[in-house]
């Protein structure tokens, strides 16, 4: 405790020396981006060689959006279920933002599209203190002690929080019913212009738009392996996998590009058509569906969603406790969050209401803004992590409801937002302007 004490007033001596109200903070910082068959069958392929030049983000971000609104000042008394709310492995989370942060240039802004999230060297005294902590006590000491939350809203109004999961699925070296599907690898006509697009390298030199996912499937791809086409698409969606193989090998699908088209949503294309109902418009109902229709009525709501995405192959590292994010670092179950990058800044702890019935119904807590995804879009819209698995797979799919978000800044950093000392510690709300 008394190690915890003196780093905690140390950060927060650090903190108000660091920065000041006149701090300049703009521009850009970069960041690093089932079934079981217990036969035996062909050897699991080694990790390939040939990686993509660059690992694009799933959204790129808009140099002339419009930057939204600062966000608005709370209090942590003021916070739904914080009382109550598990924190520790945000914390966890958060620790490995701290690593990135860490290799930035300490003048280096947090993100280009919220200047309101300080610099690099307005968080590190703050990702010193985090190394102490121990458990949930301490965790609730640190973030209370060290940070101020701000709330984000929406100028629509419009709020959504969904949950993804890293799959494992059954997988092949050569096509073999039901294991038809190639995973596609990294495409060497594919070529990414940033700011501009997606395109396809052409043989006579020419380039075009890259082609949707119904060109490409007819097309052929260069498959890395081969899995059931349902659990194929269902990892295009997540974005990223583990594959398992007869001699028992696991390997890692990791995203590697997209062909630059819109997500489309197929239990939206399925719902409008009557193939489904509102209470099956989930990934187990949509699978479901897959298994009972078709398979010209399964490709067709495939192809719906023109969005396709390509892979590589990797050897699971020792230890790992998840895939890594758009960040760069390992995701952390409910400790990490996807979000758009547009509208907020990654790395950054959030605190999160919603509510799902694989969350146990209402639910609050701490997550890390680690990740990115093609179709979460908006300031106050999230898709959390749930981890690997089946059961993660199951709790995931139940997650999709509106809620409220607020970013979890260091004291420095808030207090930069007009009106945060008139109530930041009083637990209640801004006084009405």
């Amino acid at each position: 405790m008394m190690r915890l004490t003196g780093l905690i007033l140390a950060a927060c001596l650090t903190a108000s020396c660091a920065s000041s109200p006149n701090s300049e903070v703009g521009g850009s910082r970069p960041y690093g981006t089932a079934h079981r068959d217990v036969s035996m069958g062909h050897p699991a392929p080694t990790p390939r060689s040939r990686q993509p030049d660059e690992r694009p983000p799933e959204k790129e971000i808009n140099p002339n959006a419009v930057r939204q609104a600062p966000p608005a000042p709370a209090a942590f008394a003021s916070l739904p279920g914080w009382e109550d709310a598990t924190l520790y492995p945000g914390v966890m989370a958060l620790r490995k933002s701290c690593t990135v942060f860490r290799e930035g240039a300490a003048d280096a802004p947090i993100s280009s599209v919220a200047p309101w999230a300080g610099s690099t060297m307005d968080w590190l005294p703050a990702c010193a203190a985090l190394e102490v902590v121990e458990d949930e006590v301490s965790a609730r000491t640190v973030m209370q002690t060290l940070f101020r939350p701000v709330e984000i809203n929406s100028p629509d109004g419009n709020s959504r929080f969904t949950g993804y999961f890293e799959p494992v699925y059954e997988a092949r070296t050569t096509p073999e019913p039901p294991f038809t599907e190639p995973v596609p690898a990294y495409p060497q006509d594919l070529e990414r212009e940033s700011g501009v697009g997606i395109f396809q390298r052409l043989p006579n030199g020419t380039r075009r738009p890259y082609p949707d996912r119904k060109a490409i499937t007819e097309a052929g791809v260069e498959p890395l392996a081969y899995a059931h086409p349902a659990d194929v698409f269902f990892l295009q969606i997540q974005g990223s996998g583990k594959l398992v193989f007869p001699d028992g090998t696991t390997m890692k699908a990791v995203y590697a590009a997209h062909n630059g088209h819109r997500f489309g949503s197929t239990a939206n294309w399925l719902l409008n058509r009557g193939w489904i109902t509102r209470g099956e418009a989930s990934m187990q109902g949509i699978r479901a569906w897959m298994d009972r229709a078709t398979p010209e009525q399964v490709r067709e709501a495939m192809n719906a969603n023109p969005r396709y995405i390509f892979f590589t192959l990797e050897a699971p590292e020792e230890g790992e406790t998840g895939p890594k994010g758009a960040m760069g670092v390992p995701l952390t179950p409910l400790g990490s969050v996807a979000i758009d990058r547009e509208h907020n800044p990654m790395g950054v702890p959030m605190f999160i209401q919603t509510t799902a019935p694989g969350l146990g119904g209402d639910w609050s807590g701490m997550l890390v803004a680690q990740d990115t995804g093609g179709a979460v879009n908006g300031p106050v819209r999230g898709d959390i992590y749930f981890g690997t698995g089946k059961e993660a797979g199951e709790r995931a799919g139940t997650m999709n409801a509106p809620g409220r978000l607020w970013v979890l800044l260091p004291r420095a950093v808030a207090d930069r937002i007009p009106g945060v000392d008139a109530y930041a510690d009083l637990g209640r709300n801004p006084p009405a302007p």
